[in-house]
């Protein structure tokens, strides 16, 4: 079977899979009793198990395999859950995720995962010696293997037990690197089949022959010969890595068909009696009815590979640009069959944008979801107690900026775990609780996301970066006595800027906050932070909702039209130009009792005009960075208009002040200021 063109579908449930148990693994750290948690972890790795099997992927088979066994234990109360268990899970899926990558990169997803499979066999076989005496250890190990057979081959068991023959469970392993498994299962069926009679085999004995399954395989085997032997005898067989061969009593057989009756009856749990779950820090009941709206919901989703719905969108622009050609044509030709058509065009081309931008939008939680792993590895490594809570998970924004802003994110929350929460006793000190808290909270306001990152530790040290900053040359000596609070916070963000006295695994505040910003700012976004002495520090993070299809302002100045995104612009007014005073040679007005400097157009871009007279009334764009103005200086207001981004590729490669262009109905190209180029 060509498994290739189902490989892009194995890599997107793959990393679901894998999403999926590293949040459970996080929520069963806080709630170690809770065997619902475990139950959806062991059905995660079971399914991932086969799916790799499938795919012919031994090492991701195998891992999961080991995991399914230690996951069984516990969810049968076979084996205690304690924190080193967790502890290895986690590093389990560490490597499984990391095997998957290794795939999407086109690799064959293979990996040294041998240490992990120790660990896991260590945990599900060393547990059962410590809990039990040596008769009730065979019952352990054939409790966590899939041992169930039907009722004509129980009463075969039974019937041969009574007639003196021995019954045995065997587990057989191949090693990773054997290229026929087929071939040595064969070869092991073949053997035990002329010293007994094979009663069931899991995997099933076509499954094994198609080589559908994992390295390992399990037989219940009827025979004179003892359990020594036939260990020794398979053991002999060429590339075979282990054989564990169990004998089974009719007092076992007996109990572990009831077992197996109860275990069955048990996952049928109904809705009113499942316990609430906690998922990172909402408290959600997982009941039937939870199961079957995502069962229905999942049925009714397909997957859509995002280069068909980047080609959907520019198809798209290109109609909303035939658009507003369309309604500017029907305003001149003024004929009123046109303009009805062009007018419902225009609702049903609203409708449909809408439908488009949507199929580009995810929920924040698709970059969330990583972080409560990272903030408790995090606080182990430096020793810290620290909770994050996350807000506002459902808020949407583009796939583009979802994919881009997660680094960013990464490097803040690092800075509010290793330089912003105290140490356990220096927060015991200062009168706090032991435990640090991190608020990552996400917002929609207006065409605008907003991400906050808030940590009630010890605040930015304003004199410490001020000195620093001093230090490098970053600001003289006279000009930090005039900055104020917020721009001295700004100096975090200057290239290679640290104010840590020395280097940890993770960051020192200030670290790398550069390329934050740089990052942020090529989406379209900015970032500001504010902080206060022993209070704590907010990182903010304002993001476009979406960087394709933008409502703008277009302007003109002279005979040149541009575009002014409206999520930079505060207000638009108009001003004499007796009102516009120089002030150290910098055009300056006063905005709402502020003192505000004026960009021309015309003057930036060079373009050739008429000289206009001194009491002349000019036209301003008011836009904003953070806590700072400045007004554009433009001819004419022509209106807001939805717009499409293209990008201008090399040809303005060297001028930030534009962002790009557009279209317009006219055919006329306008290029797209980015006003936050005139702030630096």
């Amino acid at each position: 079977m060509n498994v290739d063109q189902y490989l892009s579908i194995f890599i997107d449930e793959s990393l679901e899979h894998l999403q999926s148990i590293n949040a459970n693994l996080l929520s069963l750290e806080q709630n170690p009793d809770d065997l619902d948690i475990v139950h959806s972890i062991f059905r995660s790795a079971h399914t991932l198990k086969g799916m790799s099997a499938t795919m012919g992927y031994e090492d991701l088979a195998s891992l999961t395999h080991q995991m399914e066994n230690v996951l069984d234990r516990v969810r049968n109360k076979q084996l205690e859950l304690e924190p080193y268990i967790i502890d290895e899970l986690f590093k389990s899926n560490d490597a499984l995720q990391a095997m998957v990558q290794d795939i999407v990169q086109g690799g064959t997803g293979r990996a040294e995962v041998a240490a992990n499979l120790q660990s896991l066999k260590l945990i599900a076989n060393g547990e059962s010696r410590e809990q039990h005496a040596s008769g009730e250890e065979e019952k352990a190990e054939l409790s966590h293997s899939p041992f169930d057979v039907d009722e004509y081959q129980y009463s075969v068991l039974i019937r041969s037990l009574e007639a003196g023959f021995g019954v045995y469970f065997t587990e057989v392993v191949i090693r990773g690197d054997s290229l026929l498994k087929a071939a040595r299962a064969y070869m092991v069926f073949q053997l035990l089949e002329k010293h007994g009679e094979v009663i069931k085999s899991t995997p099933s004995v076509e499954e094994i022959e198609q080589e559908m399954f994992d390295r390992s395989f399990f037989v219940v085997i009827i025979s004179k010969v003892n359990e020594d032997v036939l260990q020794t005898m398979i053991g002999n067989v060429s590339e075979i890595e282990a054989v564990k061969v169990s004998r089974i009593t009719r007092g076992t057989l007996i109990e572990l068909k009831g077992q197996h009756q109860e275990t069955t009856i048990a996952k049928e749990i109904p809705a009113e009696t499942a316990k609430p779950a906690r998922i990172g820090n909402l408290d959600k009941p997982v009941t039937a009815v939870n199961v079957s709206a995502a069962v229905a919901t999942a049925s009714r989703s397909i997957r859509v590979d995002l280069d068909r719905l980047d080609a959907l969108i520019n198809l798209f622009g290109e109609m909303l640009i035939d658009r507003v050609r369309l309604e500017q044509l029907a305003s001149e030709i003024r004929r009123t069959e046109l303009t009805e058509t062009v007018e419902h065009m225009s609702l049903v081309s609203n409708s449909l944008q809408d439908i488009v931008m949507k199929l580009r939008m995810v929920p924040i939680d698709t970059v969330f979801n990583r972080f409560p792993r990272m903030i408790r590895d995090a606080a182990k490594t430096l020793d810290k107690k620290i909770e994050l809570i996350m807000t506002g998970v459902e808020t949407e924004l583009d796939r583009t900026v979802a994919d881009e802003i997660g680094d960013p994110l990464v490097h803040l929350l690092r800075n509010s775990a290793d330089h912003g929460i105290e140490r356990t006793a220096d927060r015991i000190a200062a009168g706090k609780s032991a435990t640090g808290t991190i608020h990552l909270r996400a917002f929609h306001s207006g065409n605008l996301v907003f991400i906050e990152i808030e940590d009630d530790g010890g605040g930015i040290n304003g004199e410490a970066v001020l000195a620093k900053a001093i230090q490098n040359g970053l600001v003289t000596q006279d000009q930090a006595s005039n900055l104020s609070e917020e721009d001295i916070y700004s100096l975090l963000f200057a290239s290679g800027f640290s104010t840590a006295g020395q280097v940890s695994d993770l960051s020192g505040r200030g670290v790398g906050l550069d390329v934050v910003k740089t990052k942020v700012e090529s989406l379209g976004g900015h970032v500001r932070v504010e902080s206060r002495r022993g209070i704590g520090t907010k990182f903010s993070v304002q993001l476009p909702l979406t960087i394709s299809i933008i409502t703008a302002l277009l302007v003109q100045t002279d005979s040149e039209k541009y575009a002014i995104p409206l999520s930079m612009i505060v207000e638009t007014t108009s001003v004499r130009m007796d009102q516009v005073r120089s002030v150290h040679g910098i055009r300056t007005i006063c905005y709402r009792n502020s003192i505000i400097p004026v960009i021309s157009l015309l003057d930036h871009f060079k373009i050739p005009g008429e000289v206009r007279l001194y009491n002349d009334n000019v036209n301003m764009v008011v836009a904003r960075k953070a806590d700072k103005l400045l007004a554009i200086e433009v001819d004419e207001f022509i209106g807001q208009q939805e717009i499409v981004l293209k990008s201008l590729g090399k040809f303005l490669a060297g001028t930030d002040v534009v962002s790009g262009a557009t279209i317009l109905g006219d055919g006329q190209v306008a290029l797209i200021i980015d006003t936050d180029a005139f702030f630096q």
